[in-house]
């Protein structure tokens, strides 16, 4: 059995998309996912399964069955164990003593197209950082994420992908959980 982490974007956000962590649990069960955890109410999902499955067809999995019971998209990115420890391990900007409340992971469904990186990463967004590094966007918010340019909507439209944020609390959340 393999430990895996879903990240769902964008449910339980301004009372739209609403999903109960207890029926996403149960919906997660009928997949036959084994030890399943929820953290936090915006769609965090630790679970085990067999190791022959890939992530890719365990996102398209939970989105297909997200439609068919609750009648809306969720887009969703599967991770490994292996890789929410990678990217804690690889953060530029997480050092002892880092304010962790200025550090955010977006993370991205597929590796971004060489020519969308390297416009993106062309430009100065000061005060504000981001390193990508493989499928993982790095971003250090000088001041509020939310007051930022280097939100979850930039990197999708500039990358072409689909992605999802968590704040540093949370992905150290999820790492602690999957271990």
């Amino acid at each position: 059995m393999k430990t895996k982490i879903a990240i769902l974007r964008g449910i339980n956000v301004g009372g739209k998309r609403k999903i109960l962590m207890a029926d996403l649990k149960m919906l997660m069960q009928d997949l036959g996912y084994l030890n399943i955890q929820t953290y936090i109410q915006s769609g965090n999902l630790i679970f085990e399964i067999d190791d022959k499955h890939q992530n890719k067809g365990i996102a398209e999995g939970i989105e297909t069955a997200i439609l068919g019971k609750f009648d809306f998209e969720v887009p969703v990115i599967v991770l490994s164990a292996e890789e929410i420890e990678n990217a804690v391990t690889k953060n530029p900007f997480y050092k002892a003593d880092a304010d962790i409340n200025k550090l955010h992971l977006t993370f991205l469904n597929e590796l971004p197209d060489k020519d969308n990186l390297a416009l993106v990463e062309s430009f100065d967004y000061s005060p504000d950082q981001f390193k990508i590094i493989g499928k993982n966007a790095f971003i250090y918010c000088e001041g509020s994420y939310h007051k930022s340019k280097l939100t979850n909507d930039f990197f999708e439209k500039k990358l072409k992908v689909k992605a999802t944020t968590r704040n540093w609390k949370t992905v150290l959340k999820l790492w602690e959980l999957s271990k």
